[in-house]
């Protein structure tokens, strides 16, 4: 790290530079959405950190706990003019240590994934985000009823428990319910979810995150329901696991188009995950 008179802090993030840190990502074209800030806090107030320099941010990542077992890094961001002095580095070795024992998962830009491996993260797949303007608008089969989430059900717990390895209530009530955000559930005629899915309006177009389906027509319902109210001609972006050959084809089959990819990867136990449930990754950031 290069010597400077003023010390280097590094800290838990309150609230309000959450949101700051949040405001990086969007200038970095990381598109994140309105409220996500305040849904990712929900999940672990103390797991966003700051580096700063005489009271001024200049770094910022998130070490988001699940549990005793598992954790999510994420918004590992320098500020342009403090990059290559070891700020973020310093930032990441604070930051990590909080994780403990605890298996952590990234999603990081490809050209990363030599670094990420230094600190003992190893590649599991890769996420493709797709985006564009709808050529189709999907429609829902008879076979499903649909119908509006505001919160966590046990349902959305047991399918989100399918692909992800620990519980997150406090995420699951503030994302379904969370200001704009459209979140919706395929039942099938027995009344078992088959699927559900929120979209949320971003600085450019909407994400649709999570889209867990247990099949291609779950997960087009699920979309006729999200979609319903989404205006013609704006963008949508989705981010698929490559291994899901059916979430990529059907991502294809929307009419959109690989704009970005991310490695996946984790350091310690890689985790079991029904991977062709996931037709819409939840988050880059938290997971």
């Amino acid at each position: 790290m290069r010597e400077t008179t003023a010390p280097y802090e590094m800290r838990p993030l309150t609230r309000a530079e959450i949101d700051i840190a949040v405001s990086w990502a969007a200038r970095e074209g990381w598109n994140p959405g309105a409220e996500d800030a305040a849904c990712f806090a929900a999940q672990d107030p103390e797991g966003f950190w700051g580096g700063f320099l005489d009271g001024e941010m200049v770094a910022c990542i998130s070490v988001v706990r699940y549990g005793a077992a598992f954790a999510f890094l994420g918004f590992y961001i320098v500020d342009p003019a403090h990059r290559g002095q070891g700020y973020g580095y310093a930032l990441w070795q604070r930051a990590l240590g909080q994780a403990g024992h605890r298996t952590v998962g990234l999603d990081g830009v490809v050209d990363q994934q030599e670094n990420y491996r230094r600190s003992g993260f190893d590649l599991a797949w890769r996420n493709i985000r797709f985006g564009g303007v709808p050529a189709m608008r999907p429609r829902a089969s008879d076979d499903f009823t649909l119908t509006w989430l505001d919160g966590l059900s046990a349902q959305v717990a047991a399918l989100d428990a399918r692909v992800f390895p620990a519980p997150r209530p406090a995420f699951w009530q503030a994302w379904l319910g969370g200001p704009g955000h459209v979140s919706v559930a395929a039942h099938a005629e027995d009344g078992e979810m088959q699927g559900f899915g929120t979209l949320r309006r971003c600085a450019h177009g909407a994400k649709i995150g999570p889209l867990l389906a247990t099949s291609r027509a779950a997960a087009l319902a699920v979309l006729a329901g999200v979609l319903k109210d989404w205006p013609e001609g704006e963008e949508i972006f989705l981010d698929v696991p490559d291994p899901n050959g059916a979430g990529v084809q059907l991502a294809r089959d929307l009419g959109l188009s690989p704009v970005f990819e991310t490695a996946r990867m984790y350091r310690g136990h890689q985790p079991e995950l029904a991977l062709d449930l996931i037709y819409g990754v939840t988050s880059f950031e938290l997971g």
